[in-house]
């Protein structure tokens, strides 16, 4: 993740882990971050001999999507925080995705990239 300057980290936790991540992510030193409550749909395995797919969906899930654009040095820091935070240890957790950011700016100010995301 170094590689690139700034990423996006968009991680689909349950509801009620939202503080703990949150607290977690501010001792790392991530304060800004968007949250959105959003359905997450799961796939289940089916068992048995069946002659159609091997996987189906098996329904949505309602899930709270956190979205944190940080620079690469923290990426792994914030990862870590979310995982262990956000983590119940059983099905349906969630997922992290991260994605690379081409540019961010502010809007009031006109900083760019880094400047932008910093507090």
């Amino acid at each position: 993740m170094e590689e690139y300057e700034m990423v996006l980290i968009e991680a689909l936790i349950k509801h009620f882990k939202l503080d703990d991540v949150k607290e977690a992510l501010e001792e790392v030193g991530i304060g800004g971050m968007t949250v959105t409550e959003v359905m997450q749909t799961s796939m289940s395995k089916l068992r048995g001999r069946s002659p159609v797919s091997r996987e189906s969906f098996s329904g949505l899930f309602p899930k709270t999507k956190i979205e944190i654009a940080v620079p690469a040095a923290l990426a792994e820091r914030a990862l870590e925080a979310i995982c262990l935070h956000g983590s119940t240890g059983k099905n349906e957790d969630g997922i992290i995705v991260v994605k690379r950011i081409e540019g961010a700016m502010r809007i009031r100010t006109g900083e760019t990239d880094s400047s932008a995301l910093a507090p």
